[in-house]
This record gives C-alpha cells, structure tokens and sequence, in this order.
C-alpha cells in the first residue's frame, strides 16, 4: 500500500506530514472519524486527536468537508493520520479571510433555513445568509412581511447550490455571515451614481412586505419606500395604498451607497401645513376610528381640503376594554382638539360625551 501511495502522490502534488489538506467526511467510529481524501487515500481522526477535536467532529456530518492536518502519511493500517483540531481551523478561518479580501466568490450548499435566512457551512464552518442578503431575485417578497410566510418560502432553497461572497466573519465569535447580493449591491451603487435625493422616477412595484413596498427603476434598480413614506396618513399595511405590478412615481429622499430609498407622499401636498389655518385646540370636530390599539384609537378627522389622523389615547377612558366599549371601528364620533402640534405631525382629540 506504501508504493501504492507513493505512486499517486508521484503523480500529483506531494503531500507531508504537517500539511493541511480537504477531504470528504465519509464515515464515524466509536472514537473515529474517516476522510476520502481523494488520490491520497483515506484519512483518519481518532485516538487523541479525536479527543481533542470530538466536539468539532460531532458537528460534521457524512459527506460534508473538514480540513485537517497531516500526522502521519501512513499507519500501521494504511489509513493517513489526521488532526482536526486547531491547525484545520486556523486554516480554514485564514482562507476565509482571504476569500474575504479578494471578494472571491465561493460556492454553497444550502442545508436548513429559520426565520432570519439560511444556514450553510463553508470549509466545515457554520455560516449563516440573513435574508436581508439574498439577492433582488430569490428575496421572499411577502405580502404584510409574515415571518412564517417567510421560512416557508426560503426553505425551498434546501440543497439548492448558491453563489455567495464573505460579509462578515469574526473568528474569535465563530461568526461567519454570507451574501449572495455584493455584486448586485455594487451595481446598483454604480447606476445609483446616475441619480440625486430630490429626483422623481417612475417604477413598478415589485414586492410588498411589513416594512413597504419594494419599488425597482431605471436599470433594473431597486429601492425601497418605506410604509411611513407611502402616504400622509398612518398606513397599517402598504397594500392599502399600492399593488405588486402598479406603475408609481416617487421621489428619491435618500441614496445611501447601494441602497435607495424613495417617498410617494412627497409628491403630493402636506395636509399638515395647512391643519393650523383649520382646527384650533379646543375645537369639536367630527371624526372616523379608523384603527384601535394598545395606545388608543387613530381618528381620521373628516375635511374634503385635509385628510389626517389624531389620536384618541386609551388613558381617556381608562382601560383597553373600555375604550372598545366606547369606540367601533369605522364609526363618526365628535372629539376635541385639545393638542395639536403640526410639524411633529401629530393631533391629541378627547372624545366629547
């Protein structure tokens, strides 16, 4: 078997003893791990270095990768003598550093996915792609931002392979975080240099989630308005005021290297500038609930030039349930006015009796 091996090592790269080499993980003893390793033969992690490396090993799973270092080029049985302690670490943290720094991109199989994106390993590494960092194609744009809705539509993604680049790594914390959208977040920097914060474009909606509405323009640009930038009123859900697919214009509010974000509200007029020359504190006024929470009751005060939202708070009446006693959803009531502060955008009304 010694020649045997000496004859596939002649023919390829020459491997010693101290070198760190991959291999496939391909069966686990007692107190024993074995490695293809390929022309060289079949490793083996056991004995003390098993010990020393148990908890790491217990983590790797039949065909996975591990990188190792060479003890001995052969044993008594013919197996190559491995460690996977610290030496295979070190390793595979200073590629991934490396990988880091050249933006190489790097290849991964997908094996299980949560609510915050999906969990691969790189080099034996665990590694985790937040769903923030999933590219404009594959991102699970779903309706009202469910989180379960979310999972259900990464996990299809389970044993796909994904091209990926390193965002962030932290040896120290075994912290090792992916991206499969740095190419995408360059070349949208490089067409964001074609535009100013204060342009209006035209674009599709392409997406809705909790947060707003995903809008994409020009080359194939993609920004964000925020549900707080959709209109003037308070918006529970975005899709109370676009659809996927409608055609929108809105304005560029802020260009932060890749990412854009746009506002549709400030193309139309600011209801609030004109709320001083209109209602006083003190003034009755008609009003619609159009919301109840913990805080109290959102009011959409009834005026053909104006249409915003004060609050009614839930101290006025004491308790939750008293205020759903004295207030129903899509119902006129008369409230005072007794605060109102226009540019914090806010109005305070007290239901009159």
């Amino acid at each position: 078997m010694r020649e045997s091996l000496i004859a596939k090592i002649n023919e390829q790269k020459i491997i010693k003893v101290g070198d760190i080499i991959e291999g496939t993980v391909i069966g686990h003893g007692r107190s024993s791990v074995y490695v293809d390793l390929g022309i060289y033969g079949t490793g083996i992690i056991y004995g003390k270095e098993y010990q020393i490396a148990k908890d790491l090993l217990h983590k790797i799973n039949l065909g996975e990768k591990i990188f190792a270092k060479i003890i001995s080029l052969e044993n008594e049985d013919g197996y190559v003598e491995l460690s996977a302690s610290k030496a295979g670490l070190d390793f595979a943290w200073n590629t991934i550093k490396e990988k880091k720094e050249k933006e190489e991109p790097i290849s991964v199989k997908i094996i299980g996915a949560n609510k915050g994106g999906l969990l691969t390993k790189v080099m034996g590494l665990s590694a985790f792609i937040p769903v923030s960092q999933l590219s404009n194609q594959n991102y699970p744009k779903i309706d009202g931002g469910d989180s379960s809705k979310i999972l259900k539509e990464i996990q299809k993604f389970i044993g796909t392979e994904m091209e990926v680049k390193i965002l962030d790594f932290s040896e120290k914390d075994e912290k090792l975080i992916l991206s499969e959208k740095i190419d995408e977040m360059e070349k949208n920097k490089k067409l964001l240099e074609a535009y100013s914060v204060g342009d209006v474009v035209t674009g599709k909606i392409t997406g809705i989630a909790e947060f707003g509405a995903f809008i994409s323009f020009g080359d194939n640009i993609e920004g964000l308005i925020h549900i707080s930038e959709l209109s003037w009123q308070v918006v529970n859900n975005a899709n109370e005021i676009v659809k996927e697919g409608d055609t929108v214009e809105a304005k560029i509010v802020e260009i932060n290297n890749d990412r854009v974000f746009l506002s549709i509200k400030a193309l139309k007029e600011n209801p609030w500038e004109k709320i001083q020359s209109k209602y006083s504190v003190g003034d009755t006024i008609d009003g619609v609930v159009v919301k109840i929470n913990d805080y109290g009751a959102f009011v959409e005060l009834k005026s053909k030039e104006n249409k915003v939202q004060g609050l009614c708070h839930v101290s006025d009446f004491g308790t939750i349930e008293k205020m759903s006693e004295e207030l129903e959803l899509n119902k006129k009531y008369k409230f005072e006015i007794i605060s109102l502060e226009p540019q914090e955008h806010r109005i305070i009304l007290r239901k009159t009796t």
